[in-house]
């Protein structure tokens, strides 16, 4: 069915089909044009100034402007190779080196940039890069273990999404001894927090003594990063943890590397992590 408007005539679903000029002769309608350049919080993050989703917090806080105008509308487009972009007043620059960090996080340290309570960062620990670099993902306070910190948005973006199901192995020291009915309900998939988590591979050493207690290590495999999700895991089974390690991020790990120590990925690694997630 076709409606009738007083520019001319439209097709089913509002398209115009032609307008009429006042001297009475029909112009061609065209189709809108899709919105120019990327989204904001995506230039904010390849430029190494904040993770996707801390960008979009900058830009909903007010503090992004684009040609001296404030944004605060998450959809909003630029062309970084045209537009003044700017960040608390500050021009972002679009070219810079792209830093890939390797950790160990020791316990005791928060997986972020700064902490409001005054506690101890993994930045306190990264000396001597001046890059502008983010961790990518979580690593609880309590846990310890790998940690990749970078200022490459794309990557980042793509190792934290459960869609590219990259890898994360940890090792998880819990107390008692969980039998082949639970170490398969974990593999399964159990509910936190109204949630069914995806199937994980799971794989338990032989019982050892703590205090008087018997306690396992069990290594879990998953791909979500779910907030503290490996131990409400095993909550959830009766078998709290103890002890938490993260040992492997994709195809990366380095068992030789000391708590609080850092190297910078080599060129091999950083391939290899960019095929884990899809990028080559």
């Amino acid at each position: 069915m076709r409606k009738k408007t007083g520019g001319g005539r439209q097709e089913a679903g509002g398209v115009p089909r032609a307008l009429k000029r006042a001297d009475g002769t029909r112009e061609k309608a065209r189709s809108p044009q899709p919105a120019a350049g990327e989204r904001l919080q995506k230039i904010l993050s390849a430029a190494g100034i904040a993770s996707r989703r801390l960008s979009e917090e900058l830009i909903l806080q007010g503090r992004v402007s684009v040609n001296g105008e404030t944004v605060r509308e998450l959809g909003t487009r630029a062309d970084a190779t045209r537009d003044e972009i700017k960040v608390d007043g500050r021009r972002i620059k679009t070219e810079q080196r792209r830093r890939y960090v390797l950790m160990y996080k020791p316990r005791g340290y928060i997986t972020t940039r700064s902490d409001p309570q005054g506690r101890p960062t993994v930045m306190d620990l990264l000396k001597g890069v001046k890059e502008y670099v983010y961790p990518v993902g979580r690593l609880d306070y309590d846990s310890e273990g790998l940690l990749l910190l970078t200022n490459d948005g794309e990557l980042a973006a793509r190792l934290t999404h459960p869609r590219h199901e990259v890898e994360k192995v940890y090792e998880a020291r819990v107390r008692g001894v969980p039998d082949d009915h639970t170490l398969d309900r974990l593999a399964r998939g159990v509910t936190v927090e109204g949630r069914r988590t995806a199937p994980a591979r799971v794989r338990a050493s032989e019982p050892i003594v703590k205090g008087g207690a018997e306690q396992t290590i069990v290594e879990l495999t998953i791909h979500e990063g779910r907030y503290r999700q490996v131990r409400q895991m095993f909550d959830s089974v009766g078998h709290p943890v103890v002890r938490l390690k993260r040992v492997r991020i994709g195809p990366i790990e380095d068992p030789q590397m000391p708590p609080g120590h850092w190297r910078e990925l080599t060129p091999q690694e950083v391939a290899k992590l960019q095929r884990a997630a899809g990028l080559r």
